[in-house]
């Protein structure tokens, strides 16, 4: 996935399960080209998905790439694994785009959020 440095640094919030979480993680290799233009693709293209719920990325300094996308359920899943574009792009990224990648699907139970609200005040005793 892209570096996503125009994006605002915050996490997809929560949402009432059960929903699915698609774990993705890569290194790539060194041969980007086209990688940006297809990852951008992908991400709009998902957004179609009925179901679709949204998706965090995350890259480490040492290279390894972390996106999770967030799913309601299989059906979902499922429409977003068989499309024709993504299977294409899949097939491109092991051809030239990743060194190796790990996906994980997992069902989510329990899910909750916090964000800090803006101006709060400390709890004070007394």
């Amino acid at each position: 996935m892209n570096d996503h440095s125009e994006a605002p640094v915050a996490p997809v919030g929560a949402f009432a399960p059960p929903y699915y979480a698609v774990v993705f993680t890569a290194v790539r290799t060194q041969h980007r080209h086209g990688y940006g233009e297809t990852d951008a693709r992908m991400e709009d293209l998902v957004k179609d998905v009925p179901g679709y719920l949204g998706m965090d990325h995350a890259q480490t300094p040492g290279g390894l790439g972390i996106t999770v996308g967030y799913f309601r359920d299989e059906d979902a899943l499922t429409r977003w694994r068989t499309d024709v574009e993504h299977r294409a792009a899949q097939e491109r990224g092991r051809a030239e785009w990743y060194e190796h990648y790990t996906l994980h699907v997992a069902k989510v139970e329990r899910s909750h959020a916090f964000t800090r609200a803006e101006n709060a005040q400390s709890p004070t005793t007394g």
